[in-house]
């Protein structure tokens, strides 16, 4: 029937009903619940089901923990016959791992296929969670989700790294400080995702380079003037040299922490405090170096008629992502303030571990 819901909308279901901690199922043969929002009855209910479930975690977790990742970009960690929830909590946050170290010896299956473990860590990191999840097999994975009216989705689907689809809703005059010709377009994303914006500046020639930035949000830089980080005066920087050069494109993604929203930002700084740097804190919560998609950039700037971009940035791979997404880049323009006492080293991970040019 035409009111039933598509696999986008399915998908979109799922990451909402593992934030509020409800399982969902995976039509490959297994039921998920994420490790961040699970609760006691949850996690009790699970284990009268029978069968073995595991606590699925990313390698860069598992080398936390001195886990086995015998998957190669995940481990499978056995729960212990007297699993706790405050276990499954401490293994996939690290926020006490100085205090308790050993969290094992944690053993890790081996045998059998990963993909749908595989498909839960991505179902947790698209709903911003922790990635972390209980996985338990299933016979009738249909009958299960049915029985206990749960979303079901097919793992192959939550895997799937195509970009959805971007729709303008609607753009209007902004006078700003820095141009009062300035506009707000608003994107929204077929799959339910964050919305995106774009600030032009001007009229640009849709026929030439726009001067145009990336830049990804950050309620703490941008809004608080946050000194951990240099993103609010980048911000500023950029729209204040395409007021000055009366045009210009800055794309405001919302993808908060490098891609892996506030909440696990927040937990990435309380792991700076512990000494970390920003890619340690990043890999001890079971992240990538940097989650973001520049895609979603690309995308609306052809949405919006440019082609080719002058563009601000120390970063030479968003340079190479717009490059590989057909969007031509005709110059690279620094982009170097903001630097105090409280991101020095901040900085200078960034300089020696993710390429920026400082």
């Amino acid at each position: 029937m035409g009111f039933s819901p598509d696999i986008t909308e399915r998908l979109t279901r799922a990451r909402a009903d593992l934030r509020m901690g409800v399982p969902i199922v995976l039509d490959g043969g297994a039921v998920v619940l994420a490790a961040e929002t699970l609760d006691a009855a949850r996690l009790a209910d699970l284990r009268t089901l029978g069968g073995d479930p595991v606590l699925a975690i990313t390698s860069w977790r598992a080398e936390t923990l001195k886990a086995r990742a015998y998957d190669g970009d995940l481990a499978r960690v056995l729960l212990p016959r007297d699993v706790t929830l405050s276990w499954v909590r401490s293994v996939a946050d690290p926020a006490d791992d100085l205090r308790v170290p050993m969290k094992g010896p944690l053993r890790s299956a081996r045998e059998g296929g990963a993909d749908l473990h595989r498909a839960a860590i991505a179902l947790t990191k698209a709903a911003r969670l922790l990635p972390a999840a209980l996985v338990l097999d299933l016979d009738d994975a249909a009958g299960f989700a049915s029985q206990h009216n749960l979303t079901l989705i097919p793992a192959d689907a939550a895997l799937d790294t195509g970009l959805s689809p971007l729709s303008p809703i609607i753009s209007a005059r902004l006078p700003l400080d820095v141009s009062e010709a300035g506009r707000l377009h608003i994107f929204r994303p077929d799959d339910g995702a964050e919305e995106h914006y774009a600030v032009e500046i001007g009229q640009p020639d849709r026929s030439k380079p726009v001067l145009s930035r990336l830049h990804s949000a950050c309620f703490t830089g941008d809004l608080l003037g946050s000194l951990k980080c240099d993103c609010g005066p980048q911000l500023r920087g950029a729209l204040g040299q395409m007021g000055a050069e009366g045009a210009g494109v800055l794309l405001y993604l919302n993808q908060e922490g490098r891609g892996i929203g506030l909440a696990n930002k927040m937990r990435a700084y309380s792991l700076q405090d512990q000494g970390f740097d920003t890619v340690e804190a990043n890999h001890r919560l079971g992240f990538d170096d940097d989650e973001r998609d520049f895609r979603i950039g690309a995308e609306i700037l052809r949405r919006m008629g440019f082609s080719a971009v002058r563009l601000l940035t120390n970063n030479p791979a968003k340079v190479a992502r717009m490059e590989s997404c057909g969007i031509s880049v005709i110059e690279r323009v620094p982009l170097k303030v903001g630097e105090n006492r409280h991101n020095h080293a901040y900085l200078a991970t960034k300089a020696a571990k993710s390429g920026h040019l400082l």
